[in-house]
């Protein structure tokens, strides 16, 4: 990971009109963040934002590639794609796709929390 973070404010500049974005440094890249929803990363310079089932086809047609990177060997693919071409150049034309991507990442988060809410006590066996 570089430790010159001028690509990476660049972005969060950028995403301003969305809200406050930050930026947290993992696996050799960037996390961005709105409030705790990861929804967005940046790797060797390249933000890639999160997808879902009702926004690959959208940005699979606007020619995003995915995230796919090597482990023991394997290629693994990740649930990002690449901002499509152009929308770096300004806020106007990245915002809409940065608000899908935060929109997926909210319904993935939303998929993993448990259901029902209650957690299970054991009742005790009197005496």
């Amino acid at each position: 990971m570089s430790k010159d973070r001028t690509f990476v404010d660049g972005v969060l500049g950028l995403l301003l009109p969305l809200g406050p974005a930050r930026a947290r440094a993992m696996f050799g890249g960037w996390g961005i963040y709105m409030d705790d929803t990861m929804f967005a990363l940046i790797a060797d310079d390249v933000l890639f934002l999160k997808i879902d089932s009702e926004t690959e086809a959208k940005f699979a047609a606007a020619g995003a590639q995915p995230f796919v990177f090597s482990r023991n060997g394997e290629s693994i693919t990740m649930s990002y794609r690449t901002a499509p071409d152009g929308s770096l150049d300004d806020p106007s034309a990245l915002l809409p796709w940065a608000e899908m991507a935060l929109a997926a990442a909210q319904r993935a988060r939303k998929g993993k929390k448990k259901k029902g809410g209650k957690r299970k006590v054991a009742k005790r066996k009197s005496p």
